[in-house]
């Protein structure tokens, strides 16, 4: 059949555009019909259609490219723009961020009043400013979990096209999924990093209202993973690496995402990644929620920034399940451990790129330089890796995470429960507790006169009870003074500097000596002053009695084993046998014991000494040390003349302040502080490096200040004192009679004595 190539008569233009889809070739079935039964009714028609104007379109390509835009004329290809004065967004301020409010607003009103008046106030305003500055710096410096997830959150924060466009010097993005669509939550395309060309992919959020609705809030559909999935593989291809940025709260999970396999399209990229053959870096800028973070998030280096979070399931859907309240979110978001540096010690994440003080938002550009650093290191170490070594790396990124090995004890303090039980606070009334001390004391006091112990068991358990009832109220003291945010900020910070073994910086010590005295001048006006001294005072009480205690044993426990030695020297074989010989001298004598001889006290006297020679050595191996006290040396130190003790106090004091001049003037003073932080980490049994520290520090210390007190004139004023001193015990010796040597009891002495005020001993 022969084509008709015009219109029959009587078919107007819309006519044949309508019915264009019945027919053949573009001919209604009524005009074919006509002409198969040899109509010869024949004229030629021109059909012409009216084209409506419309607003012209300058995507892709515009008319007339401005070749000094930032980025190159391929930057047109994105409809991605900067905002508009009108629509720029407004400031926010997250809750936390309120306290700041007051200082904001008299920074303000100064700047106002100087416009107004003409006056300087340079010197309020930089004080002003100065203050915020710093109460910004101590505030974002101690960030909880929940505050670094309202910062990921925040608004104004800068979206994966705000980095892409700071950080490239050319930019095409690529569109659609080849299978009917394209996600706007999910933007993909090819740009260039200091001549690097890299396939560049990530979640996009919108930065108003409206863009957020054409973003779906940065929620892909199973069409926005399908584009990332053909994006991978046109990168594998072609060989160029591949940088993912991920600020997502999860994949979009409506019903119609479901039926189009939502779960299908991640599992998908998941797979594909592990065997992509070229570098892949993800870097965290926001929220990473869940599996739709995860579907374009492994990688060979996953990075976060500073405020960044990377979580399971977000805080509030964590505490609506193990709380079953939303508003337990600040705990889950603790108990999950989402934030960068909790996420680099488990090494999930491998670097942490700094934010600017107020987050991301508050310099973009800033923020986006570190981004290209992080980049550029991550990608000059994995470009040198061949392809084997580069897929292993990856592998061996995700196998690690949560790596344990078997046969290990396990930690006390890790629970095996995802829900950890809360142990109940026992709250005791006054009235109870007061009653309960009362009640201990008695039976402490019927045991004494019956001359029957106590078992300390009640006396530990009252004060483990008094402990926890101190801490409350000091909490409560502390929370009604106004000053419990400050106390956590100064906890955390001290902590941190424990965590890293550092020296205890003097701003932190300042910060805790001026939070000391605050809370000493402010505690009486607090609700629960007298209770907590009330409870205070127990608990001094019980501890002082639970220290006697101790002592008393430990002296009697001493003072059994030095009997128990003395009773082992003296029957020894070798000494019966010395104590013999002297007794039968003395009998063979013939002579009383008060008429013996020069010779025959000689030798006991020398006896006594050998005894006490062997008894020192038997007490020095129970790690104690002795001192020969004389019963006369305190009456002997009062008769030294009254000119000699002036002397000696001023030399003293000369001492005191030399030292402490001493230690102004040179480094000394940070050598001492050395020498206490490794003393404190030491703690009670320090192992051998530790004793060489400390061994070196003090020695150290004493050279320095023999070196400075040899230069002066105190070691010729000490010697002159040292001989006076003995001149006058040399002159009352002589006229006291000779003493016995000192009896056993009496030459004991603990190892640790305690230390007197004197200054050498300073």
């Amino acid at each position: 059949m022969a084509s008709i190539s015009h219109s029959p008569v009587g078919t107007s233009a819309s006519e044949f555009l309508r019915s264009s889809s019945n027919g053949v070739n573009g001919i209604p079935l009524r005009t074919l019909g006509r002409a198969r039964f040899g109509s010869t009714t024949r004229r030629d028609l021109v059909v012409a259609a009216k084209i409506r104007k419309v607003k012209k379109q300058d995507h892709p390509w515009p008319d007339d490219p401005d070749p000094n835009v930032k980025g190159g004329v391929l930057t047109h290809l994105s409809y991605f723009k900067p905002l508009p004065e009108n629509q720029k967004p407004k400031p926010v301020t997250l809750e936390f961020e309120k306290r700041l409010l007051s200082l904001e607003k008299k920074i303000t009103d100064v700047r106002n009043m100087a416009n107004k008046t003409g006056l300087d106030f340079s010197d309020q305003l930089f004080t002003l400013e100065s203050n915020y500055q710093q109460a910004l710096k101590d505030l974002y410096t101690h960030l909880t979990p929940i505050q670094r997830v309202s910062i990921a959150r925040h608004p104004n924060r800068p979206t994966f096209l705000d980095h892409v466009f700071s950080i490239t010097e050319k930019f095409v993005e690529l569109h659609g999924d080849r299978s009917g669509y394209n996600d706007p939550a999910i933007v993909t395309g090819i740009g260039t990093i200091d001549g690097r060309r890299y396939m560049f992919m990530g979640h996009q959020k919108g930065r108003n209202t409206k863009e957020n609705i054409n973003r779906n809030f940065g929620m892909p559909t199973p069409h926005g993973y399908r584009k990332a999935l053909r994006m991978m593989h046109y990168a594998d291809h072609h060989g160029f690496p591949i940088i993912t940025f991920i600020d997502t709260p999860g994949a979009y999970a409506d019903l119609k995402s479901e039926e189009l396999g939502q779960g299908e399209a991640i599992a998908h990229n998941l797979r594909t990644m592990f065997g992509l053959k070229v570098p892949i870096v993800s870097i965290v800028i926001g929220e990473g929620g869940s599996g739709g973070a995860l579907a374009i998030g492994c990688a060979n280096k996953l990075i976060m920034l500073e405020n960044a979070v990377f979580y399971v399931a977000s805080p509030e859907a964590a505490a609506s399940i193990l709380w079953k309240n939303s508003k337990a979110a600040p705990q889950a978001a603790e108990k999950l451990r989402i934030t960068a540096t909790e996420l680099l010690k488990l090494q999930i994440a491998d670097g942490v790129v700094p934010e600017p003080l107020g987050g991301a938002h508050a310099d973009p550009s800033w923020t986006s330089q570190q981004i290209k650093y992080a980049i550029n290191e991550s990608m000059d170490e994995l470009m040198k890796m061949d392809t084997e070594e580069l897929l292993k790396h990856r592998m061996h990124k995700f196998r690690k995470i949560g790596m344990f090995q078997e046969g290990l004890p396990v930690d006390s303090k890790k629970k095996v429960n995802m829900k950890m039980k809360e142990e109940p606070i026992v709250r005791t009334s006054s009235l109870t507790i007061e009653d309960e001390v009362k009640k201990l004391m008695q039976q402490r006091l019927d045991a004494k006169e019956s001359s029957v112990e106590l078992p300390e068991s009640a006396l530990n358990e009252m004060i483990e009870k008094l402990e926890r009832e101190v801490d409350r109220e000091y909490s409560q003291a502390v929370k009604a003074i106004g000053l419990k945010d400050r106390l956590v900020m100064l906890r955390e910070e001290f902590s941190k500097i424990k965590l890293q073994d550092q020296l205890m910086p003097p701003v932190l010590k300042d910060k805790i000596e001026k939070l000391k005295d605050e809370f000493a001048q402010g505690v009486s006006g607090a609700p629960n002053y007298e209770t907590l001294k009330s409870r205070l005072d127990m608990l001094m009480e019980l501890s002082k009695i639970k220290i006697d205690s101790a002592n008393k044993k430990k002296y009697a426990r001493l003072k059994q084993q030095v009997n128990k030695k003395f009773v082992e020297i003296m029957n020894r074989p070798d000494m019966k046998e010395k104590n013999k010989a002297l007794e039968d001298e003395i009998e063979n004598s013939g002579v009383s014991a008060e008429d013996l001889g020069p010779e025959l006290k000689e030798k006991i006297v020398q006896r006594k000494k050998e005894i006490e020679l062997e008894m020192v050595d038997a007490i020095k191996a129970l790690g104690l040390d002795v001192a020969a006290v004389r019963p006369k040396a305190k009456e002997i130190s009062e008769q030294i003349p009254i000119d000699v003790k002036v002397k000696e106090k001023e030399l003293n004091e000369e001492i005191k302040g030399e030292i402490e001049n001493v230690i102004k003037s040179t480094d000394l003073k940070e050598k001492i502080e050395v020498l206490k932080f490794e003393v404190a980490k030491a703690g009670k049994t320090p192992n051998v490096a530790s004793k060489n520290r400390i061994a070196a520090l003090e020695q150290q210390i004493k050279e320095g200040l023999m070196e400075a007190m040899n230069s002066s004139n105190l070691k010729e004023k000490h010697e002159e004192l040292q001989a006076d001193i003995s001149k006058a015990i040399e002159s009352l010796e002589n006229q006291n009679p000779k003493e016995d040597p000192p009896k056993e009891d009496e030459s004991l002495e603990n190892q640790n004595p305690k230390e007197d005020d004197s200054t050498y001993d300073e």
